[in-house]
């Protein structure tokens, strides 16, 4: 398969919110990403590039982030040490008439709560690998699901099957069509010898349990399962430790000064910016997003469907990963889901869209200043 650059990503839009020239707008820009970009692409964002197991501070208070250290540094030595002669060919090395594989679970599942650290340990685990960026790839589960939309079940079996490791973040089942569609992929890639690793804030024998009768796909879930050696990381939240809280929403005038004083900064009525989502496949958001140095939206408001909150976690996944700030008015980020939805079978992804939004806030405090 072709790699295509990063750079061939064509992004239309109306006006570049350059030095003298009025903020771009989300809600111009049309992304066109071809399919095999999304294969170049995965790999640890921009947030996460320069991480790495040292500089990962675990909480003294907490034994088990220290453990995780511990556990996925020699995993990942565990990798280099199979570089050399059989355990590679055994391992990491394609071959259509397999033979029997190593016995045991495959790869290393991080389950933990918001904010302690499982991406920032996924991602020193990507970078530790021993394999040049072409053979290991780094995607939150949501980006591996639209990988297979675009590339087709075979094709993207085809392609991944080569590598050494594959690094999920944000493993989550909503539904019963991904529970079976993951199963059978991952499935596939043991069998080439492709290590997995894995983030989520669900026990992978839990996983799919209050979106979808999980029980009539328990066979499945636990075939997921069996992939997977778990290691529970607890703590609280570090975006939330020693930090003050997250900054009141600004007045509609002061977004719009922000966005205007900003090089590159983009603004958007919230509202419609939801309603652009919608007619935008969730697998753009990143090239949405891509060159904005500042997100200012004004009328923030309860988001008014789950529909609608899927997409917005998704865009406020992808702010997350490259690092953009926040300016907004309205109601505050821990208001824009229902109380019927931070209840129901995606609250852990709305609470940790509100999470991530709240800290970009924080990051968009300094433009206001002055």
């Amino acid at each position: 398969m072709t790699i295509v650059s990063t750079t061939e990503a064509r992004i239309s839009e109306t006006g570049t919110g350059g030095p003298g020239e009025p903020p771009t707008a989300l809600t111009a820009r049309e992304p066109h990403v071809p399919a095999e970009q999304l294969v170049a692409e995965m790999v640890p964002p921009p947030r996460f590039d320069g991480v790495r197991f040292d500089t990962y501070i675990p909480d003294p208070a907490q034994p088990s982030q220290s453990e995780a250290v511990q556990v996925l540094s020699a995993f990942a030595g565990g990798l280099g040490g199979a570089r050399g002669g059989d355990g590679r060919r055994r391992w990491f090395r394609r071959e259509p008439k397999r033979t029997a594989a190593p016995g045991g679970p495959r790869g290393v599942y991080l389950d933990g709560g918001y904010g302690v650290g499982k991406t920032h340990l996924l991602a020193s685990l990507w970078h530790a690998a021993p394999a040049t960026p072409d053979r290991k790839a780094f995607g939150t589960f949501v980006e591996l699901t639209n990988l297979v939309g675009a590339l087709g079940f075979q094709q993207t079996v085809r392609t991944l099957s080569g590598h050494q490791l594959l690094c999920i973040d944000e493993f989550e089942l909503d539904d019963p069509g991904d529970t079976v569609l993951i199963s059978s992929l991952l499935a596939k890639l043991v069998e080439s010898g492709v290590a997995l690793a894995a983030t989520s804030n669900t026990l992978p024998g839990k996983l799919g349990e209050g979106r979808f009768a999980a029980a009539d796909f328990l066979r499945e879930i636990q075939g997921l399962s069996a992939h997977f050696r778990t290691l529970r990381i607890d703590g609280e939240d570090y975006r939330h430790r020693g930090l003050p809280k997250a900054p009141e929403p600004y007045g509609d005038e002061e977004v719009e000064r922000v966005a205007h004083r900003v090089p590159g900064a983009s603004l958007d009525d919230f509202p419609a910016l939801l309603r652009h989502l919608s007619r935008v496949h969730p697998s753009r958001y990143g090239a949405l997003v891509e060159g904005v140095e500042a997100v200012c939206l004004t009328g923030v408001s309860p988001v008014p469907d789950q529909a609608t909150a899927l997409r917005l976690v998704v865009l406020a996944d992808r702010l997350y990963d490259r690092e953009v700030p926040v300016v907004a008015s309205g109601v505050p980020f821990d208001a824009l889901f229902s109380q019927e939805m931070l209840e129901g079978g995606y609250r852990k992804k709305y609470f940790r869209a509100i999470s991530r939004l709240t800290a970009l806030a924080r990051d968009g405090r300094e433009m206001t200043a002055s």
